[in-house]
């Protein structure tokens, strides 16, 4: 089974990579639709229940945040692969304004996640590390991150 990892700032591209990747064969969990750490917890428990490989698509900016998933996903036998995504904040400003409603993220939680990103290591206890960066045109450039 495999446990996905995306990290990245707000507007970076994480929910559309999922969907364009994933949507057909692993589960999402992402607090902008679970809205509560509870709700998250039942939704990986099920996961894991089952067997089911999931996404957990979230800011996810420190190691100590990801540290949970990847122990957890450990634990219970599962590869797990990380995507970080890489983006200049003015870049992802200028994306999030295109959004709208609730889905439009204030320009300071912005910042605030880009100022505690720490790029993820194989180190923390990933199987497989990927650098993704959005290209100007939609699409994606996607490479290996070895240390």
């Amino acid at each position: 089974m495999q446990a996905i990892i995306l990290c990245g700032i707000q507007a970076s591209g994480k929910s559309t990579f999922y969907k364009e990747h994933f949507f057909n064969s692993h589960v999402r969990i992402s607090m902008d639709l679970l809205r509560t750490r509870n709700r998250e917890r039942l939704f990986l428990e099920s996961c894991f229940r089952t067997q089911m490989r999931f996404v957990v698509d979230n800011t996810n900016p420190t190691a100590a945040e990801r540290q949970k998933y990847i122990e957890t996903a450990k634990a219970a036998r599962y590869e797990v692969v990380g995507y970080y995504f890489h983006s200049d904040t003015k870049d992802a400003i200028s994306r999030n304004s295109q959004r709208s409603g609730r889905f439009l993220v204030p320009e300071k939680g912005i910042y605030s996640t880009s100022k505690r990103m720490q790029k993820p290591t194989m180190a923390e206890g990933f199987d497989v590390l990927y650098y993704v960066a959005l290209k100007p045109d939609g699409t994606y450039s996607m490479q290996l991150m070895e240390e």
